[in-house]
Parts: C-alpha cells; sequence; structure tokens
C-alpha cells in the first residue's frame, strides 16, 4: 500500500510526525522513549471516512490534545484507549464539534468528512451532528415517550413526510437497535421507564434514526451491567456493517471484542495505532505495552 497517496497537501500535515512502519519485525525491539510521543503505527487508511490531520485542543492556557492525525475507516470500529484524562476523549469531542460548547477551548487542524472540513466557518454544527451522532457515556433519554426519542431528530430534520414515514424510520431504527421485540407494544411509555441497557440502546436508535455516517461512544457501558454490555457491544459489531463507530473505553477487554482498529492515547498523544489483534499481542511503543500490561494508567 502507498501510504503517502492518502496524505493530504504538505500544508495540511506541517509538523505532523508519524512513524509508518508498515514493514515491521516482529523482532525488532520497541521504540521505547518515553519521551518519543509521534505516532507508532500507520494512522492512515485507504478511502477514510474522516481524515483528521494536525489536530491540536488547547484550553485556555492548557493543551490536551497535540497534534493528532488519524483516519476514520468505513464499516469499521475503531477504539481509543489510554489512561485517564489522556485526550481521548476531548478528540472524540472534535470530530462533531461537541467542543464548540466548551468556552476557552480551541480547535486547530483540520477534519474532514465527504470533502467537508467540518471546522469550516460555513458548516453548519446541527445537520453536522446529525451526520455524526454521538452516544454519551450515561444513558439520556429525553423526557419524552419511547417513540418521541426515535422521532425527534427525524421531525427536526425534515426527514419524514408522514406520519406512516415517520413511523417506518422510529421501526426501522428500534430493529437497528435490537430494541423493537422488547418495546413494540408500549412506544407511548416514557424511554425512562427502561433498563439502563435499554436506555443505552434507546440512545443508539435515537442516533441512527437520522441517518448518521459516523456514530461516537464515550464508554458507552460504564454505567452498565455485563449482561447490558454484551448486548450493546454485540450491537456495536451489527451496526459497524453499515456506519463508522469511534468508541473511548477504558476496558481494554472490550476493545479487544469490538474494534477492527485501536489507538493508543498518552498524555494528549497519539502514541500507536495499530489493527487490533496485532495491538493487543505484539504493540510496537514501549508505552503502549506498559499500559496494556497493567505497568501504569
Amino acid at each position: 500500500m502507498n501510504v503517502a497517496a492518502f496524505l493530504p497537501d504538505n500544508k495540511a500535515i506541517a509538523g505532523v510526525k508519524v512513524h509508518l512502519n508498515e514493514n515491521y519485525n516482529s523482532n525488532k525491539e520497541l521504540v521505547s522513549s518515553d519521551k518519543d510521543y509521534s505516532t507508532t503505527g500507520n494512522p492512515f487508511v485507504e478511502s477514510p471516512r474522516m481524515a483528521c490531520r494536525g489536530v491540536s485542543v488547547d484550553y485556555s492556557a492548557k493543551r490536551a490534545v497535540f497534534n493528532v492525525s488519524l483516519d476514520i475507516a468505513r464499516n469499521e470500529v475503531i477504539a481509543m484507549i489510554g489512561p485517564s484524562g489522556c485526550g481521548k476523549s476531548t478528540f472524540l469531542r472534535c470530530l462533531n464539534r461537541m467542543n464548540d460548547t466548551i468556552p476557552g477551548c480551541r480547535v486547530s487542524g483540520s477534519i474532514i468528512l465527504d470533502g467537508m472540513d467540518i471546522y469550516d466557518r460555513r458548516v453548519d454544527v446541527v445537520p453536522l451532528r446529525a451526520m455524526v451522532g454521538m452516544v454519551f457515556q450515561k444513558p439520556n433519554p429525553f423526557p419524552k415517550s419511547i417513540y418521541d426519542n426515535i422521532a425527534y431528530g427525524p421531525r427536526i430534520h425534515g426527514l419524514a413526510d408522514s406520519r406512516s414515514e415517520l413511523d417506518a424510520i422510529v421501526e426501522d431504527s428500534l430493529k437497528k437497535a435490537g430494541l423493537w421485540d422488547e418495546v413494540k407494544d408500549q412506544l407511548d411509555k416514557p424511554g425512562t421507564m427502561l433498563s439502563g441497557g435499554q436506555q443505552q440502546r434507546l440512545c443508539i436508535a435515537r442516533t441512527i434514526a437520522v441517518s448518521p455516517e459516523v456514530i461516537l461512544m464515550d464508554e458507552p457501558c460504564s454505567a452498565l451491567d455485563p449482561i447490558a454490555t454484551a448486548r450493546v457491544e454485540e450491537l456495536i459489531e451489527e451496526l459497524r456493517h453499515n456506519y463508522s463507530i469511534v468508541i473511548v473505553t477504558h476496558s481494554m477487554q472490550q476493545a479487544a471484542r469490538v474494534s477492527q482498529r485501536t489507538a493508543y492515547f498518552h498524555m494528549g498523544w497519539l502514541v500507536e495505532v495499530g489493527e487490533t489483534d496485532q495491538f493487543f499481542t505484539n504493540p510496537r511503543h514501549k508505552l503502549t505495552e506498559n499500559y496494556i500490561t497493567g505497568r501504569f494508567g
């Protein structure tokens, strides 16, 4: 694969440090310098859904994310892991401009979705957040009926011209979220009456209802029991055939189960990216090895 073919122009990648270790030999020593925070592995893919280049995030005078370049592939789950406060959730929120709501936060670099820089001043964040949906750590159903939770997005975005079309969207979204059979006879009941795992799947269905291209998940199972977690993980595997999914998780076991690629963040830097199977069995950077073996984090 010619990685250079997938790099942006020189202006867009100015200052980006990336190790493209495509011909990595498993007998080579790990990249071991604790001060070497340039990215080990290949963060780029062919024909990405989203392309992030040189993304940095500052909160007033403090930098939280440093010069991250990473592609989000089509029909793939990419997991972001790392210690608390390492910048992974901050970077995730860059992908649909959720950081715009934080006073003093400034994002630099470029994030391209379907040829459009989402940080262009002409971009309307409302349709952007329909294209790049977010599922939060704690289930947050609206104080409305199950039906109205799903119908809310299609209504405000004008995706249905009739009640029958809206009914079809609600049913299809709940089916994709694996929730239809459990709630089809109680659509008029409040979404808050559901169990925690059902509420999270309701929130996923609400995200799906506006036909996104990318789904962002910020620790979506941290508030759920093991049974509900397993159901959400099964759902993630089903959804990736139609969507690109980016998941932040503190569970390395979960990252190994649900993702095809994994990215490790450390102190705001993207330290390593790799295919998940290789990532957990043969990490290339000493910091990654230390984290996944429990030496710190």
